[in-house]
C-alpha cells in the first residue's frame, strides 16, 4: 500500500501515529512516501525526523518502507505566490507537486498526518481508479456553501486522497492547481483548487473520511476543527498527538493501544 504524507519538521509526531494505525489495520507493507521542502520560517523534515517511523513500520511488516523527499526546488521554481501568507501554511500545497516526483507510483493514498485508521483501508485502496483522478470525501462544512456544480454536493476534503496520479501526470491536473495557486488567492488553497480544476472525481462516504465522531464504521477519522454549541459556540480543535486532550476533551478511548504505543516511542528515541 503506497502513502503519501506532506509537511514540515512539526508533522513528525503526527506521521508516526498515522501510518502506525494503517499498518495496524492492514497484512502487507506500506510504503511511505513524504514530502518536505525547506522554506522560510520552517523547518523541512530530516532522514533522522523518520527514524522512529521507519522502525515502528518495519517492525509491523519488515518489507514496509520510508522515503523522504526534499522538494524545496520543485516548490521554489513555481512558489503558489498568491497564497504563501493564508492561515494555512504553505506546507498544505505540497501535495500538488506529487506528479514531479518521478520515484512516486502511479496509485497513492495521501493522508493529512491527522488522520487515523480506525479499520482496514484495503477496499477504499483497491478500488477501480479507471478514468478517475481522485477520489475524497465531502468535505463536512464545506459541503454545504462550496460547490462546482450547482445543487450538487462535490466538494471533497483533501485529508484523504485516493490520488491516480498516472492519470493526473497526464492531463495535467496538478499543474493546473500549481498555476491556480500562483494566480488566485483562496481560503484553502490546495483544496479549493482540487475541488475546482478535477473534472474526473469520485465521491466516497463518509466513513473514509469522518471529519466529525468516530462511528462503529469508520475507517478514517481526520481530526479536523469543528463547531460545538455547549456550553457556548465556539470551536474545538484537537491533534491526535495532544494524547491528554483526545481524552479529556474529546472522550475518546478508541485508539488508547495506538497512542500508548506512540508515547512509548517518543520516550525511548
Amino acid at each position: 500500500m503506497n502513502l503519501l504524507y506532506c509537511g514540515d519538521k512539526k508533522m513528525a509526531d503526527g506521521l508516526l501515529i498515522s501510518a502506525l494505525s494503517i499498518a495496524r489495520q492492514t497484512r502487507e507493507p506500506l510504503h511511505v512516501y513524504v514530502l518536505s521542502a525547506q522554506l522560510a520560517g520552517y523547518k523541512a523534515l530530516a532522514e533522522a525526523d523518520l527514524t522512529t517511523v521507519r522502525a515502528a513500520l518495519t517492525a509491523e511488516d519488515a518489507l514496509s518502507t520510508v522515503q523522504l523527499f526534499d522538494i524545496t526546488n520543485l516548490f521554489m521554481a513555481q512558489p503558489p505566490r498568491a497564497n504563501m501568507d493564508t492561515i494555512f501554511t504553505p506546507y498544505c500545497m505540497l501535495r500538488l507537486y506529487a506528479d514531479l516526483v518521478p520515484e512516486l507510483p502511479d496509485r497513492l493514498l495521501y493522508l493529512d498526518t491527522d488522520v487515523i485508521s480506525n479499520a482496514s483501508p484495503r477496499a477504499f485502496y483497491r478500488q477501480n481508479l479507471t478514468d478517475k483522478e481522485v477520489v475524497g470525501v465531502l468535505d463536512y462544512y464545506g459541503r454545504w456553501f462550496f460547490h462546482s456544480q450547482w445543487r450538487v454536493a462535490d466538494y471533497v476534503n483533501s485529508g484523504v486522497l485516493l490520488l491516480n496520479l498516472g492519470l493526473i501526470r497526464q492531463d495535467g491536473l496538478f499543474a493546473r492547481c500549481r498555476q491556480m495557486c500562483v494566480d488566485t488567492k483562496m481560503f484553502m488553497p490546495d483544496q479549493s483548487a482540487l475541488n475546482k480544476l478535477a473534472t474526473r472525481k469520485s465521491i466516497a462516504p463518509r466513513r473514509y473520511n469522518e471529519q466529525r465522531r468516530l462511528h462503529r464504521n469508520t475507517v478514517f477519522q481526520h481530526f479536523t476543527t469543528s463547531f460545538r454549541l455547549f456550553p457556548w459556540v465556539h470551536t474545538l480543535t484537537v491533534k491526535p498527538w495532544e494524547v491528554d486532550r483526545v481524552h479529556d476533551e474529546l472522550h475518546l478511548h478508541e485508539y488508547d493501544e495506538l497512542l500508548g504505543e506512540y508515547t512509548r516511542l517518543k520516550q525511548t528515541n
